[in-house]
């Protein structure tokens, strides 16, 4: 028999636990007096993962083979629930990696467990600099029902958030059959005026996108896309946590605006995450010169 045993700290009670695995599975949990430096913890989720690791689920060469070595790169950090994220290209691209995702998820039973929704960031957001962010201006367009359900069609129903900017005019009737088929909408990579979000939120959406990020280095004192998100008590906001993308007083004072009920935090990590030192080509960033080793 396969067994093993796991202690750690659980950090809601600060115990010493000792687990019993066999086989794979959680056999029993009992408390122990053993000293551990190590925390005991439910999987991680990751509602934005571009890749990690090599694996890159923006390339033109995903596969299978890309999507199930993500889910075990990913489960060794812990990991166990994520959304594989595809950001604006062609319509014939953004199908054929839904249809590998989908292939994978039936294939392989920890890629259906581990992916449970694809998120899609883009391609219908802003095309001005700095809130296009590492996106291509010319994959981006209106927003377009008919292609979501197209979108839909080839991921067999896995697509389950939307990231849009709402500027568009077609943005509140989109967002609506979003939500009517079950699909969370989310804004981000966006310039909208104050006033284009509050239509947005009461056409259904719920969700910032890595709020704080996606956006021009100057932007309007008072009306703009981050303010008026952060008073939206109907949005949860993602941050990317990571002490670069926004500066520690920063990501203090949108916690507290958000609570932390409505905060989430992700990684939108890309294929060079994880990876050693050297110049990469990446679909998300084009090339890239990586100092040190990425987590």
């Amino acid at each position: 028999m396969n067994k093993a045993e796991i202690t750690g700290v659980d950090p809601r009670t600060q115990r010493s636990l000792r687990v019993t695995v066999e086989e794979g599975r959680i056999a029993g949990i009992e408390e122990t007096t053993h000293d551990t430096d190590c925390y005991l913890s439910a999987g991680f989720i990751d509602l934005q993962v571009n890749g990690y690791a090599g694996f890159d689920v923006n390339a033109e060469t995903i596969s299978v083979e890309t999507v199930t070595g993500l889910v075990d790169a990913l489960l060794a950090l812990g990991v166990t629930c994520f959304a594989p994220t595809l950001i604006s290209a062609p319509e014939e691209d953004l199908c054929r990696a839904l249809r590998v995702i989908a292939a994978a998820r039936k294939m392989d039973r920890r890629a259906a467990a581990c992916i449970p929704l694809v998120h899609v960031e883009g391609p219908y957001i802003s095309t001005m600099d700095g809130y296009l962010g590492a996106h291509f201006r010319e994959a981006v367009r209106p927003p377009s029902i008919e292609e979501f359900d197209r979108w839909q069609k080839a991921a067999e129903g896995v697509v389950g958030i939307v990231t849009l900017s709402p500027h568009f005019s077609e943005s509140a009737e989109y967002i609506s059959a979003l939500v009517k088929r079950g699909v969370h909408v989310a804004l981000g990579h966006t310039h909208a005026t104050p006033e284009e979000i509050t239509a947005a939120v009461d056409a259904g959406a719920t969700l910032s996108t890595h709020l704080g990020n996606g956006i021009a280095l100057e932007i309007p004192r008072h009306r703009n896309v981050i303010w008026r998100q952060l008073a939206e008590d109907r949005l949860t906001a993602t941050f990317i946590a990571d002490g670069h993308h926004l500066p520690w007083d920063v990501l203090k004072v949108m916690l507290r605006a958000k609570g932390i009920d409505r905060s989430v935090l992700v990684s939108d990590s890309v294929a060079l995450a994880g990876m050693s030192a050297g110049i990469y080509t990446s679909p998300v960033g084009g090339r890239v010169e990586q100092i040190g080793r990425a987590h």
